[in-house]
């Protein structure tokens, strides 16, 4: 305990963070611990506590997981997000960026619903990036993108020239779910498809109530779900 009336100062040590060290619910314990753990090659400001190597006990609890995950432990995955729903997605998507051979997963649908053209930008970059490496793998049927703009006024572009490939895959109006869910259902007969939610209740109840319908293709529909009113 502290002494009464002492003053007890805390001693931080800061360091900048390069792009490739963002972390998500996806990256590996090695590159969370070796972040933690100072070496004398990085660029960082070392306060005496740690020059002379007494460092504070530091707790980590968790990752806690979430159902996102068990996206990739699926052959076939239906990710589905509305608005800023999409944010869960951005760990799975960054995860396949780095390499999708180690995983099950071999086909991923990825819905992603929005009001506004600009909302798209948010994930436009990580999008293409994606897509573009998969085709330079000669997996182009990898990831199937369908971009759905419910509000707008007239035929509206993602603006700039890199967006081209998900322009082609940009659609007015909502989503037609139960013909998607048949369209799905007959390209992977035979079998259980994880599908996941991130988005309005609305959307998420009737993606549970498509997911536990039957179908003539024998495909099962598993559903998971984040949703937020």
């Amino acid at each position: 305990m502290p002494e009464s009336g002492r003053e007890n100062d805390f001693q931080l040590v800061s360091t900048q963070l390069e792009k490739e060290d963002e972390l998500t619910s996806f990256d590996e314990a090695e590159r969370f611990r070796d972040l933690l753990l100072l070496h004398s090659n990085q660029d960082t400001e070392i306060l005496p506590i740690f020059q002379q190597r007494r460092y504070p006990k530091l707790y980590v609890d968790g990752p806690f997981g979430s159902p996102f995950e068990e996206s990739l432990n699926y052959e076939v995955s239906l990710c589905v997000a509305g608005g800023i729903g999409v944010t869960p997605f951005a760990s799975v998507l960054n995860t396949l960026l780095d390499g999708w051979k180690r995983y099950k997963l071999r086909r991923l649908y990825f819905i992603w619903v929005c009001r506004d053209i600009e909302s798209f930008c948010w994930f436009a970059d990580l999008l293409c990036t994606l897509r573009n490496k998969l085709w330079q793998e000669n997996r182009p049927d990898y990831i199937n993108i369908q971009l759905y703009l419910s509000q707008t006024d007239g035929i509206q572009k993602i603006i700039g020239e890199k967006y081209q490939a998900l322009n082609s895959r940009l659609l007015i109006g909502r989503p037609r779910w139960k013909l998607l869910f048949d369209e799905i259902a007959k390209c992977n007969r035979r079998k259980t498809i994880g599908v996941f939610c991130c988005g309005p209740n609305k959307i998420s109840k009737i993606l549970h109530k498509l997911s536990n319908s039957s179908n003539s293709y024998g495909t099962r529909f598993e559903y998971n779900k984040e949703s937020f009113s």
